[in-house]
């Protein structure tokens, strides 16, 4: 079996609050863990009133707090906008409150416009020192820090699994020549995925860290009794995606019956091709659906999204997604 794993953005709802938002997500994560997922991973982003998970060292504190056993981890920090030092403290401290539970995956991107980047108070390298960042994190994590005069308390000696996240061949290169795990960004930019892969497989180079390479592949699921309403539930997700692409980010849209007569043919291509690598409708075609993509890619490990606007359908959907999961070999 492929191990499965929950990627959650904390989506607000429309009509519902940030509020809402959190509590759906420590709830989702409960339910995760008890269907058997590995990881649940929340990721960084700024200044939209549709994600509440910001403050992402923050949340996954909660989380992990109000879970027992699954992992719970950051998919990822947007590592530009921090110094690696304040992120070692940070995750060191949640690796030290809840070991062998913390994962840390960065990435080299703003997640956020430029004005906020700014706000966010870093300098603007267009992630030009992101690997030297990264080599300064795994060493603030490392038994003996190469620079023995500054070290993260809590952090030093954690050994924090580190991963890399991209969606271009920049990150594959990466985390091929450090030695890392590599999580690609399938869900919402597929086009480099399997060049990326052969990359990143072909010239990994065993560390410290991994001896072989570890990739992990990220799906949309909109799992539901019937593929008229798996295909309703995608629905949100793809205006919210047209939304996001036209400059007009916001809260999650709610669902409609015929996306065609709401998105022009333009701009309902380039939703669907972002959004390619994803699995909608019945447990059937859900099943087909992640089929194919696990024998395509043949990920080490999935990782799972999906923005739905109802919570109650966004917990079936997972639950359908985990059953299925559960006995594909």
């Amino acid at each position: 079996m492929t191990p499965f794993s929950v990627l959650d953005l904390s989506p607000v709802p429309a009509g519902l609050t940030t509020t809402d938002a959190l509590r759906n997500t420590l709830d989702l994560a409960r339910h995760a863990e008890s269907w058997g997922y590995h990881r649940y991973w929340m990721a960084e982003h700024h200044n939209m009133s549709g994600i509440a998970s910001a403050a992402t060292s923050v949340l996954i504190g909660h989380v992990a707090g109000g879970t027992s056993t699954i992992r719970v981890g950051a998919g990822g920090v947007m590592l530009p906008n921090h110094a690696p030092l304040i992120i070692a403290e940070h995750y060191g401290t949640l690796a030290t409150l809840y070991p062998g539970r913390i994962d840390l995956g960065v990435g080299r991107a703003p997640g956020t416009d430029m004005a906020t980047a700014r706000a966010l108070r870093r300098t603007l390298d267009g992630g030009d020192g992101f690997p030297n960042d990264v080599v300064e994190l795994l060493g603030y994590f490392a038994d003996a820090p190469p620079n023995p005069q500054v070290r993260a308390f809590p952090g030093i000696g954690t050994q924090l699994p580190v991963w890399i996240l991209g969606s271009s061949l920049y990150g594959a290169q990466l985390a091929a020549h450090l030695g890392l795990p590599y999580a690609f960004a399938s869900h919402f930019a597929p086009s480099d995925l399997e060049q990326a892969l052969k990359v990143y497989r072909q010239t990994f180079r065993a560390s410290e860290h991994l001896d072989k390479p570890r990739f992990m592949l990220a799906i949309n699921v909109f799992a539901a009794t019937d593929d008229a309403t798996g295909m309703r539930l995608k629905s949100s997700m793809q205006q919210g995606f047209a939304n996001l692409r036209s400059g007009r980010p916001g809260p999650l849209p709610t669902p409609v019956d015929r996306i065609e007569d709401h998105l022009d043919p333009v701009t309902l291509r380039m939703v669907n091709q972002a959004l390619s690598c994803s699995a909608a409708g019945s447990p059937e075609t859900v099943e087909k659906e992640l089929r194919a993509l696990l024998t395509r890619y043949e990920p080490d490990e999935v990782i799972l999204t999906g923005q739905i606007h109802d919570h109650s359908a966004r917990l079936r959907s997972f639950e359908i997604a985990a059953g299925i999961l559960s006995h594909i070999e």
